[in-house]
C-alpha cells in the first residue's frame, strides 16, 4: 500500500508570510488579514476538518471531512489557541504538537512529540488512516521540507513586506519543483493552489505500508 501523505495546507500572503513577524493569530480580532464570506463557504464544503472546533461549533459543521484524520502543530503555533484559552483547536482529529519545551500536555488528547519531527513523521506514514495535515508553523515545515508530499497553498490577496515566511529560514536550501494539480479562485480574490510531489520524487520517502 502506498503511504499516507503529509500535506502543508496552510494560508501565505502573496509574499511567502503566513502569520506577522510577532506570530500572533492573523485573522484575531486585532488581526490583519481579512476573511471573506465566499473563503469560509469553500473551507466548509471542501476542508471541513480544518476548521477549529469553535468555528466548526459556530458554523454547525458536523462534516468528518475525506482528507485528514492527523494535524500536526509546532509549539509557537499551538500557543496562539493556548493565548485565546483553546488548549485543542482540533478535538476532531489526531493533534500532535512538536515541542522540546513544552514539559506536559496543557490537554490529554494533544500528543507532544520531542522527538525528531521527520523521523516522527515517517513513523506516521505507514500507519492506516486519512492523510496527514502539518499546519504549520513555519519553523516544523522546515524541519519537515523533505517529508512534505502535497502543498494546498491558501493565498490571500494581500501582501505584508515581511513575517514569518513559509518554511523558516532555518531550513536547507534544497530546491524543488512541483507539479500545479489544482487550482481554486475565489470572486473575493483569494486562491487555493494544490502542489503535488511528482511520482518519481517520492520514491524512497517513508516506507510502504503492508
Amino acid at each position: 500500500m502506498t503511504p499516507l501523505q503529509v500535506q502543508y495546507y496552510i494560508a501565505t500572503t502573496l509574499d511567502g508570510f503566513i502569520v506577522g513577524p510577532d506570530g500572533a493569530d492573523p485573522t484575531g480580532p486585532d488581526g490583519f488579514w481579512p476573511i471573506s464570506a465566499d473563503y469560509i463557504e469553500h473551507l466548509v464544503a471542501n476542508y471541513p476538518e480544518t476548521l477549529p472546533g469553535p468555528a466548526r461549533t459556530a458554523l454547525s459543521v458536523t462534516a468528518e471531512g475525506t482528507r485528514f484524520d492527523t494535524v500536526l502543530e509546532g509549539r509557537r503555533s499551538y500557543e496562539i489557541g493556548l493565548k485565546a484559552g483553546i488548549t485543542d483547536a482540533y478535538p476532531h482529529l489526531r493533534h500532535l504538537v512538536f515541542s522540546r519545551t513544552l514539559a506536559k500536555s496543557p490537554d490529554p488528547a494533544v500528543e507532544l512529540v520531542a522527538t525528531d519531527p521527520a523521523e516522527k513523521v515517517r513513523e506516521l506514514k505507514r500507519q492506516d488512516g486519512k492523510d496527514i495535515w502539518l499546519i504549520g508553523g513555519g519553523e516544523l515545515a522546515g524541519a519537515l521540507y523533505g517529508e512534505i508530499d502535497r502543498l494546498i497553498l491558501k493565498v490571500g490577496s494581500l501582501t505584508t513586506g515581511t513575517g514569518i515566511p513559509l518554511f523558516s529560514h532555518t531550513a536547507a536550501f534544497d530546491p524543488r519543483t512541483w507539479e500545479l494539480t489544482d487550482h481554486t479562485v475565489l470572486g473575493s480574490g483569494a486562491a487555493f493552489l494544490t502542489y503535488d510531489r511528482p511520482a518519481e520524487a517520492r520514491k524512497g520517502m517513508g516506507q510502504v505500508r503492508e
